[in-house]
């Protein structure tokens, strides 16, 4: 098996420049670089991933924190922020906290006793006195009174991105479906952009903006629909509501998007090369998750590193419940998966 001196050997450098190589130091030349990741590949050069964290006194681990992974944003989040750390020499540790603010202090308490280095969190729960800014934790949306860095998609223009797109496409009785947690987040921004562009345009707000947790939102619907039967378009301020709202619509007999016009928010994939065909406002999970991860690290490398607040642009994606042109959406769907 080789070893990091057989690398510098063949690469004909010095072990310490191997070493800086291998632990992503900056001020490496390119030529250099190319020789070492040439030696590494030819002798098939495996790091010692357990050596190395005993050396910088890091468990090379960062844990992501999710609500459920059985939200398929949050799956694909975690596909994404895990491709990310396996390329700078991390492992992933998935917390499904479950909504369990026990799971998400545990965690927390694992960053302080060096069990994990860092923690990306998509946290909901009473974690704010536990939370501060000498913490190397990255927030997803939610921003805390401490100084905390997060990463969040432009959701006051995605809610207005939205109301927009519902206009455009004929709707003339638009409305909107979701619900909020309890704690600050910038999600809540979707429900906010939404309102002020129908403020803007002169039309009344009509709302299901329930405070969470809601154990279904499908009565709401009812309540609404029997007040506002002229409501024929609905922003859904993610893709799962979207599909609460398909489910109810078919039970009712209304089509879509004939009667009703649906859009939601998050973009998500069946596959990494597939969207889910539905109308909707597309954040860049990707992007996103690749910022966390290099937030986490940078924090890691100076604790003192200042809050960061990074905000990525949404679009909309056309989908089968907004009415368009249905040859050419047909023809777009066969060439291109909604990418």
């Amino acid at each position: 098996m080789a070893t990091m001196k057989d690398v510098a050997r063949e690469a004909g450098v010095s072990l310490g420049t191997v070493s800086r190589v291998i632990n992503h130091a900056s001020g490496i030349k390119p030529a250099t670089l190319e020789k070492v990741n040439a030696a590494i590949e030819k002798l098939n050069y495996v790091p010692d991933q357990y050596a190395r964290g005993l050396k910088i006194q890091r468990s090379m681990t960062i844990a992501l924190m999710v609500p459920t992974i059985w939200n398929p944003f949050n799956a694909e989040f975690a596909y994404h922020v895990e491709k990310a750390l396996t390329k700078q020499g991390y492992k992933i540790l998935l917390c499904n906290y479950d909504d369990d603010p026990e799971q998400e202090l545990n965690y927390i308490q694992m960053v302080r006793e060096n069990k994990i280095d860092a923690i990306i969190g998509i946290t909901y729960g009473d974690i704010e006195k536990y939370v501060d800014s000498r913490l190397p934790f990255i927030s997803i949306d939610r921003y805390y009174k401490q100084k905390v860095s997060y990463v969040a998609s432009e959701n006051y223009q995605g809610g207005r991105m939205a109301a927009a797109e519902l206009l455009k496409h004929g709707v003339r009785h638009p409305a909107f479906v979701g619900s909020y947690n309890q704690y600050p987040n910038d999600t809540t921004q979707r429900y906010t952009g939404f309102c002020d562009y129908l403020k803007e345009h002169q039309l009344p707000i009509l709302a299901i903006h329930e405070l969470e947790p809601v154990e279904s939102l499908l009565p709401f619907l009812d309540r609404l629909f029997d007040q506002h039967p002229e409501i024929d378009g609905l922003f859904c301020n993610t893709d799962t509501v979207l599909y609460d709202v398909l489910r109810w619509s078919y039970v009712h007999g209304i089509k879509v998007p004939d009667d009703l016009q649906l859009i939601g928010y998050d973009g998500m994939r069946l596959s990494d090369q597939q969207r889910i065909p539905v109308s909707t406002i597309a954040q860049p999970l990707k992007e996103m998750a690749e910022k966390a991860v290099q937030l986490a690290l940078a924090k890691l490398a100076n604790p003192q590193m200042p809050e960061q607040h990074v905000f990525f642009p949404v679009k909309f994606v056309e989908g089968f419940t907004t009415k368009n042109n249905q040859t050419d959406f047909k023809e777009r769907l066969l060439k291109n998966p909604m990418d």
